[in-house]
C-alpha cells in the first residue's frame, strides 16, 4: 500500500485519517515494512469497519492483518449497545472461538527426543484430525446442549481433564450468556460426532520446546524455563461455528436492512446490540465459544493419555488457554470514563495487562499468557499482556503469523510430500492426513512470524516472554 496516506504515530503505530462515512480512524499497529505488505483490500476494510455505528477510539489491525471477510483477520472493533453499537458475524468470523492452548509436560527437549517418533505416532492415532473427522464421542441434542452451556466445565464433569484446567482457561472454561435454543439443529447435528477433533486447515496440535526466553522473570512465573517441552493446541468451534456464521448472514442482512445500517461489505451485516437479533446472534456465539473450549480441553484429555501411553513419568499441565475469533462483553477507560464494550476479534488475541481480575491469579502481576503461533517450519511465540496494550487496543494482540499467500496459490508452489521431507531432515516430524493440507500451510505461505510478534512487541501491545520451536506437528 501506499504508505504517505498514513499518519505516523510512531514506528510502529500508524492511522488512517477519517473520511467519508468514517466515524474513527483506522489504527494499524505494524512496523514499516509489515505496512507496505499490506493489500490495499485490507485498507479498504479498515475503513470499512470504522463506519459501524457505535464504534469507539479507532478501527484497528494488528500487525499480522491480512484480507478476511468483513473485518480484516486481525482486526479489533470494540462498539458501545448505548451509542447505538452493534454486533457483526463480519468481526467474529465463522470459525467461533478458534484459539490457541498451550500446555507443559513437566519434561525437556532431551527427556522427550528418544521417544518423539513414537509419540507423535500415537498422537495422530487418538487425536481425530482432517476435514471432516469425527471423535469417539457421540452426542444427541441434548448432550450437545450442555456442552454449549457449560463449555470446558462440561468436558471436565465428563471426565475429560481435572477440574484445576480449569482455572487456566479464558472465561473460566466457560462463557455466560450462551442460549443453545439459538443455534440451528443444523448447526448441533454437525458437531455431534467433531467434540474432541483438530479439524484442518491451519489448525494444529504441536510438540514444541522452549528455544529462547526473553523475559526470565515473568517466564518463571508461568512455569516456563529454556529447553522446556510444551504442546501447543490451535483449533475451534469446527462444523458448529461454522454453521453458526452461515445462519446469521441472512438475520444480520435482514436485520441491517431492518434498522438501516449502511453496509459497504457483504459480511459486515449486523444488528445492533441491544437489538432481538443482535442478542440471539451474541447468544449463539456464546454457544460457539463454549464449543470451542469444550472442544481444546477433551483434545487435552486425549494429549495426556497419548503421553501416559508413550512417556508415563510427563505431567501435562494447561498453560493457558486463549481464543482469537470472538465477541465479548468487557470493561475499558475510553477517555476517562469506563465503559462496559463488546469487543469484537478477528484473528485477534485478548492481551490483558496486569492486574485485571479476568487473569488467572498466579498471572495476574505480570499479565495474561499471549500465545502467538507460527508455523510448523519456524517458530511459535508466548508473550504477555501489557497496560499500553489495554489503552491502545482494547487489551488485545495479533493472533499468528498471518497469510501472505492463499491456499490455492500455497498448492502451486509446493508439494506436499517434499515439504514433509524437507521439514524432517530440518528435525521436524510431520504426521498430516492430507499432503495437499499440509502444501496450504507451508512455511513460507505466511508472513514472518518473527516480524509480526517484533512489531507486537515494540508497539506495547504485548511483551516478548519465549519463543518456542517445533519438534513435531499433527495436521489435518
Amino acid at each position: 500500500m501506499d504508505i504517505k496516506s498514513l499518519n505516523k504515530i510512531s514506528d510502529y503505530i500508524w492511522e488512517i485519517p477519517p473520511e467519508g462515512d468514517m466515524r474513527v480512524p483506522g489504527r494499524i499497529f505494524a512496523s514499516e515494512g509489515l505496512v507496505e505488505e499490506l493489500d490495499d483490500n485490507v485498507v479498504k476494510q479498515i475503513k470499512n469497519v470504522a463506519c459501524l455505528p457505535g464504534i469507539q477510539e479507532a478501527s484497528i489491525a494488528m500487525p499480522d492483518a491480512h484480507w478476511g471477510y468483513g473485518f480484516p483477520i486481525g482486526g479489533v472493533g470494540a462498539f458501545d449497545p448505548k451509542e447505538d453499537g452493534i454486533i457483526s458475524m463480519g468481526g467474529i468470523g465463522f470459525d467461533i472461538s478458534c484459539g490457541v492452548r498451550t500446555m507443559r509436560t513437566g519434561m525437556t527437549r532431551k527427556d522427550i527426543q528418544p521417544h518423539l517418533e513414537k509419540l507423535a505416532d500415537r498422537l495422530f492415532a487418538v487425536v481425530p484430525a482432517g476435514l471432516g473427522s469425527e471423535g469417539k464421542i457421540r452426542l444427541n441434542q441434548q448432550q450437545i446442549d450442555e456442552v454449549l452451556l457449560k463449555g470446558a466445565q462440561w468436558a471436565v464433569s465428563k471426565g475429560y481433564g481435572i477440574k484445576d484446567d480449569l482455572m487456566y482457561i479464558e472465561e473460566g472454561g466457560v462463557m455466560d450468556g450462551a442460549d443453545p435454543s439459538h443455534v440451528s439443529s443444523t448447526a448441533k447435528e454437525r458437531q455431534f460426532r467433531e467434540v474432541g477433533t483438530l479439524g484442518s486447515g491451519n489448525h494444529y496440535l504441536e510438540i514444541q520446546y522452549v528455544a529462547e526466553i526473553y523475559d526470565e522473570q515473568i517466564a518463571g512465573v508461568l512455569g516456563l524455563y529454556k529447553d522446556d517441552v510444551v504442546v501447543s493446541v490451535h483449533c475451534g468451534s469446527r462444523a458448529l461455528g461454522h454453521q453458526i456464521g452461515t445462519d446469521y448472514l441472512k438475520t444480520l442482512a435482514e436485520a441491517s436492512r431492518k434498522y438501516n445500517i449502511a453496509i459497504h461489505e457483504r459480511e459486515l451485516v449486523c444488528a445492533p446490540i441491544d437489538s432481538p437479533e443482535g442478542r440471539r446472534y451474541f447468544s449463539a456465539v456464546c454457544a460457539g465459544i463454549n464449543c470451542a473450549l469444550a472442544n481444546r480441553q477433551v483434545i487435552s484429555h486425549l494429549v495426556r493419555e497419548a503421553f501416559s501411553d508413550v512417556i508415563p513419568k510427563a505431567r501435562i499441565s494447561i498453560l493457558y488457554d486463549v481464543s482469537h475469533n470472538t465477541c465479548k462483553v468487557e470493561e475499558h477507560l475510553v477517555g476517562k470514563k469506563m465503559k462496559r464494550l463488546f469487543i469484537h476479534r478477528k484473528g485477534a488475541t485478548r492481551a490483558f495487562g496486569p492486574g485485571r481480575k479476568e487473569i488467572p491469579e498466579e498471572y495476574r502481576s505480570v499479565g495474561q499468557p499471549v500465545l502467538i503461533g507460527g508455523t510448523m517450519g519456524t517458530c511459535s511465540y508466548i508473550l504477555a499482556g501489557t497496560e499500553s496494550g489495554m489503552t491502545q487496543a482494547f487489551g488485545s494482540a495479533c493472533h499468528g503469523a498471518g497469510r501472505a499467500l492463499s491456499r490455492t496459490q500455497a498448492k502451486k508452489k509446493w508439494r506436499g510430500d517434499v515439504l514433509l521431507r524437507d521439514l524432517a531432515a530440518k528435525g521436524i516430524i510431520v504426521r498430516a492426513h492430507s499432503y495437499s493440507g499440509a502444501a496450504e500451510e507451508a512455511p513460507g505461505a505466511y508472513k514472518d512470524v518473527t516480524a509480526v510478534v517484533d512489531a507486537t512487541h515494540k508497539a506495547g501491545l504485548a511483551k516478548k516472554v519465549a519463543m518456542v520451536r517445533p519438534m513435531a506437528c499433527i495436521k489435518g
